[in-house]
């Protein structure tokens, strides 16, 4: 079956997936979906018998149908090798009756790595497939692990360029440290005097700059996004959750067959909806629990039907989910308005120009799949303590987020589905944090003393990629606020005076 991709704003002819890997975000400002969500391409038990690399050849080819078989597993075969610090890619623990879907094995520790490390390979191969010359420029805003993921990914990749922004207070000290110690001719990283709401925001009225989109063409570029709003991003995410599905079937903790829920700490929402495509698929998954920080704007949409961006922006210990607009929720909303672009242009218009929009009560209805909840610091906290004392096991802040929500879920609900929860970041990006919950007596100022005392309390090595910016020295600093951001690119790819 091909599977060609659509805007989710207009009626325009739909691409192919290579090219919608290219552009990023459609010309009309809209997201790229798949013209249908295809089916499982073989029978669970048999998807429980492959290792990481195959498993992702069958669910990726399932929508990237114009890559050819070659492509497709050498694309594969370079993003999924030895950078990752387990053999098994994505290993799933058991602790406290949940199974925790550690993520960050990858070369910056966070679950980014596992799309940001096959982005490159895609996009590379889909510029050849399409006969494209301009040098490519990804143009990201990030809140914390998509920029340092998606520089390693592209950092000195021919024919490419990529520039990061920032919130300059709103990431914690490693992830900044990460970022501009960056190396790479073609990277560029940009603190701004803003949030991530408002970096993400001035990055998509940039991909949608007729005039910037000249300027860049006379000079031989071209604009695409590493941000999870392209298809080239979510895709892969995709099959970690049936991995996830496959290993409990192959370790006899399930069934063929049975349901389990996830749970994923949420804030722009790609991640969850990519369990949810493979729900779509066949995946039997029973309810998709999103968890959210004090930025609770998704927990007040699935209680309510509205979404409403209008409120007070909290800076938390999980600054990745820290995010008033969630992009890849227009997804689910043209779906839930049975794609149909108009519905879902009315409302993403009406959430710029009003900063608010509700569905309607059909479209609601939709939301049966997903359960929503949020917890507060305090929960946070207690909730990763509880777990580390109880078994040892230590969580960053942002599993903890999902941790405290999913035993909210339980309890209110006494729903036992075996659950598994996506262990988005390693603990060790958020040391501080960490330490606070577990050990608050420990009092070290040091950023790298404490992540020794993380190491010791936890009975982990530390990861290389906290080794590696120990002594990095720093290679970007430049900050600009926001309204600045655009005059910062074309400085960058010294465009200024073109046209």
């Amino acid at each position: 079956m091909e599977i060609m991709y659509k805007s989710t704003r207009s009626d325009a002819a739909p691409v192919t997936a290579s090219r919608a890997i290219l552009t990023g975000l459609s010309p009309d400002g809209g997201l790229y979906v798949p013209t249908a969500i295809p089916p499982l391409p073989c029978s669970l038990e048999e998807l429980a018998g492959m290792d990481y690399r195959e498993l992702a050849y069958r669910i990726m080819s399932c929508y990237l149908t114009d890559f050819t078989e070659e492509e497709l597993r050498g694309c594969i075969a370079g993003a999924y090798d030895d950078k990752f610090d387990t053999p098994v890619i994505a290993p799933l623990v058991k602790a406290d009756g949940a199974y925790y879907l550690e993520l960050y094995h990858g070369a910056t520790i966070a679950f980014k790595d596992m799309a940001l490390s096959i982005l490159p390979h895609l996009m590379t191969t889909a510029a050849k497939k399409n006969g494209l010359t301009k040098e490519i420029v990804i143009l990201t805003a990030t809140s914390g692990d998509t920029g340092k993921a998606a520089m390693a990914g592209f950092a000195d990749v021919p024919g490419t360029r990529i520039i990061v922004f920032y919130p300059k207070d709103g990431v914690s000290r490693v992830q900044e440290k990460q970022m501009v110690t960056q190396r790479g001719d073609n990277t560029h990283v940009v603190a701004i005097h803003g949030n991530f709401d408002d970096a993400q925001n001035r990055v998509k009225a940039m991909f949608n700059d007729r005039e910037l989109a000249a300027e860049l063409a006379e000079a031989g570029y071209q604009f695409s996004s590493a941000n999870s709003i392209n298809i080239g991003r979510l895709v892969p995410q995709i099959v970690y959750y049936v991995y996830a599905y496959a290993n409990l079937v192959k370790n006899e903790e399930i069934k063929a067959g049975d349901q389990i829920n996830i749970t994923v700490p949420t804030g722009n929402f790609g991640n969850i909806l990519a369990a949810y495509y493979a729900k779509v698929m066949g995946l039997p998954v029973k309810t998709l629990i999103c968890a959210s920080n004090e930025n609770k704007v998704l927990f007040d949409f699935f209680r309510s039907g509205s979404y409403d961006r209008r409120r007070e922006f909290i800076l938390t210990s999980s600054p990745s989910m820290d995010i008033l607009i969630s992009s890849n929720l227009e997804r689910l909303i043209y779906r839930l308005a049975d794609n149909d672009p108009e519905r879902s242009r009315t409302l993403m218009e009406a959430l710029v120009r009003d900063g608010h929009y509700a569905i309607t009560p059909d479209m609601k209805a939709g939301l049966k799949d997903f359960a929503g909840g949020f917890a507060t610091e305090e929960e946070n906290f207690d909730g990763i303590r509880r777990l580390y004392k109880k078994t040892g096991y230590v969580i960053d802040t942002h599993t903890g987020i999902a941790n405290a929500v999913y035993r909210q879920y339980r309890e209110e609900t006494g729903d036992e589905t075996p659950t598994v929860i996506a262990s988005t970041a390693s603990p060790f990006k958020f040391a501080r944090d960490v330490m606070n919950a577990i050990e608050p007596e420990v009092k070290v100022e040091d950023d790298f003393a404490l992540i020794d005392a993380l190491a010791k309390a936890s009975g982990r090595e530390e990861p290389p990629a906290i080794t590696d910016i120990r002594t990095a020295p720093v290679r970007h600093n430049t900050v600009v606020d926001r309204d600045e951001m655009k005059a910062a690119v074309k400085a960058i790819l010294n465009i200024d005076g073109i046209r």
